[in-house]
């Protein structure tokens, strides 16, 4: 899977995702953007949220758990532009018992994001001007 990052205009990218997907990301004003879209961090915590809820939902409908309408919060703290801390909240609406909400907890963390930024994931940085050509 590829994704790319075009740049507009300033900070300002669309960012194409494989399957034919389209988001914009940008900086705030305050960090000399133009607020196009959401920053980078901010789509990382976005994607934790999202991921985080996709997993819990398919784990809940495969038990046959009802967690009605799902919200998950994702609370980042940050120490300069960097992210240092996510607090991630569960909020369903269906009727979960403690046992079964504790098993949500736990499966929470075994979304493939969360487990992306907790675990050992590899990111090489290539200059492909210094690739030979094919």
């Amino acid at each position: 899977m590829r994704v790319f990052a075009r740049r507009r205009e300033g900070f300002t990218h669309d960012v194409e995702i494989e399957g034919g997907h389209t988001v914009v990301a940008d900086e705030p004003a305050d960090a000399g953007g133009a607020d196009e879209g959401p920053s980078p961090t901010r789509l990382l915590a976005a994607s934790l949220a999202a991921c985080t809820a996709i997993t819990v939902e398919m784990y809940a409908e495969r038990k046959g758990w009802d967690v009605g309408a799902m919200e998950v919060e994702v609370d980042t703290t940050y120490e300069g532009y960097a992210p240092v801390r996510f607090d991630v909240t569960l909020r369903p609406t269906g009727e979960l018992d403690d046992e079964q909400m504790e098993k949500l907890r736990v499966i929470a963390g075994k979304c493939p994001v969360h487990k992306a930024l907790t675990g050992d994931v590899v990111v090489t940085i290539v200059d492909d001007s210094a690739r030979p050509e094919v």
